[in-house]
């Protein structure tokens, strides 16, 4: 029985989330991507709340492709993770593969000063 593409990158997720767990301190960094925009969410799995976010959305009306805007949605990340004093997270890729858009933005949010 063949599995869709939305049934095999949930099963990937599951098994991925079983493992990466997000603190107050180390808060995990998910990363959402849709065909136009990409979006991410730092998490604190133990109080269960979504601390804050950043998406393509905010970086306004630049022409750019999706890789570029990626690495700068990774970028703002960073700078709005350092505004409330995070420095270490822990990176879910949401069942997605780790490869241009996933990679681009976890390379910005390298670049911006997270470790992971």
């Amino acid at each position: 029985m063949a599995q869709t593409k939305k049934e095999n990158r949930q099963r990937i997720k599951y098994r991925i989330r079983k493992i990466v767990k997000g603190t107050a301190e180390r808060p995990r960094l998910s990363v959402f991507r849709s065909n136009t925009n990409i979006y991410v969410q730092f998490i604190d799995d133990e109080a269960g709340k979504t601390l804050f976010g950043a998406s393509s959305k905010e970086l306004g009306d630049e022409k750019m492709n999706k890789t570029e805007q990626a690495k700068k949605v990774g970028m703002l990340a960073a700078k709005k993770a350092q505004e409330k004093k995070i420095e270490t997270i822990v990176f879910d890729r949401n069942g997605y593969p780790y490869f241009g858009r996933v990679k681009a933005l976890a390379e910005g949010a390298r670049e911006g000063g997270l470790k992971f």
